[in-house]
């Protein structure tokens, strides 16, 4: 064990004490929870915007006028269009 060291130091090498390691280690457990956290809330707000877009498509639907031409809203609203 003491070999790899003496090697270490005799390269030239960047010795890392384990008080480093583990603040290193702290550190990747830390971003790996933030990381979780932020996947979670993407695909919260990923299906909340699912459900408002089929709302806002129900929406338009109910709101075109009998005679089946589309209203102003719809035009603008509707991708391709208007």
């Amino acid at each position: 064990m003491l070999e790899g060291g003496a090697v270490a130091v005799s390269g030239d090498d960047d010795v890392t004490s384990n008080r480093a390691v583990r603040q290193m280690e702290d550190r990747i457990r830390e971003l790996e929870r933030q990381l979780g956290r932020k996947t979670l809330e993407v695909e919260i707000l990923k299906e909340a915007l699912d459900k408002s877009r089929s709302k806002k498509l129900t929406w338009l639907a109910q709101s075109q006028p009998k005679d089946g031409s589309p209203s102003r809203a719809c035009k603008h609203a509707l991708p391709g269009s208007g």
